[in-house]
């Protein structure tokens, strides 16, 4: 059974949208493929409050100053057609891994099962929600499934504001979900990733999620951050039997020796890496995206 990368990996056989973008509370990173030569890519700042990240709420400030920095990022863009593959912030979705005795056949019952599932777990009404999911692994009669929400009313403003600066958009996820093809070691890997005050943390076995985390901290210290990496550690020894061997860490900059610290528990702490440039708080995910689709 094709794991969940792969699947979306399929997603992108039809011609590449017109721009990638990965939008964070700092700004936009974008990508946008080129004839002659690797893609054209660059970081746009946006000039004041636009976004606040949040799971709950409406996470754009002000449409206006948003549109004006896709505008700017965007001008070469043929006006007839703009596409667009969006990437959000981890922290306005969620991601989770379920579990399945049986799984139905029918897409619409199918549906039904994984909201029923995920129901309790997210502070929304589900039927609310724009809920993604794929079977990323079938053992016999055991299904292992992925799943993604975000909020409708989160996901239509992205959308709209794009809409408004003449982009039609396809693919939309979530950074997390995007930076997967960035863990190629085998065996379980752990990937934490700081952006702004959010730390996302992953869990990989052997290309297969078997956790997606993503908290708002306090503050930026070792005790916040050990606050999320030490539990997780422990639920990876409890639940998947297993050591990981690795850590990698992104977007830390100067706080990266306040993980090295999990060195002392057996972990090799490196960067995260692309063939494509280091990836920053801002871009993992747009590197993420754009290996998986040279890798195509």
């Amino acid at each position: 059974m094709a794991n969940f990368v792969q699947q979306i990996r399929r997603l992108l056989a039809d011609p590449p949208p017109s721009y990638v973008f990965e939008i964070s509370e700092g700004g936009i990173a974008w990508a946008a493929p080129s004839e002659d030569g690797p893609p054209r890519s660059g970081f746009e700042r946006f000039p004041g409050p636009v976004l606040e990240v949040s799971p709950l709420k409406d996470n754009i400030l002000d449409a206006e100053l948003f549109g004006e920095t896709i505008e700017q990022i965007a001008v070469s863009a043929p006006a007839k057609r703009r596409t667009a593959a969006l990437i959000l912030p981890d922290y306005c979705g969620r991601v989770m891994v379920l579990d399945f005795d049986t799984f139905p056949s029918k897409t619409e019952e199918r549906e039904a099962l994984v909201k029923f599932r995920m129901k309790k777990s997210v502070p929304y009404d589900i039927d609310t929600a724009a809920v993604s999911f794929a079977v990323q692994h079938q053992d016999g009669k055991r299904f292992e499934i992925v799943a993604a929400v975000v909020a409708l009313e989160i996901v239509a403003r992205y959308e709209t504001v794009f809409h408004a600066r003449g982009f039609h958009t396809g693919l939309v996820t979530t950074s997390s979900i995007a930076a997967l093809d960035l863990i190629t070691t085998p065996g379980v890997t752990v990937a934490a990733r700081l952006n702004g005050r959010t730390l996302s943390v992953s869990v990989v076995e052997d290309g297969r999620i078997k956790l997606v985390r993503c908290v708002e901290l306090p503050d930026i210290t070792r005790a916040e951050m050990e606050g999320v990496l030490i539990p997780t550690l422990a639920y990876i020894e409890d639940e998947l039997k297993a050591r990981p061997e690795k850590l990698l860490v992104c977007g830390f900059g100067t706080h990266d020796d306040e993980v090295s610290w999990l060195g002392e528990f057996g972990l090799q702490v490196e960067p995260l890496r692309s063939r494509m440039g280091t990836p920053t708080q801002q871009n993992a995910g747009l590197l993420g995206y754009l290996e998986r689709s040279e890798a195509a």
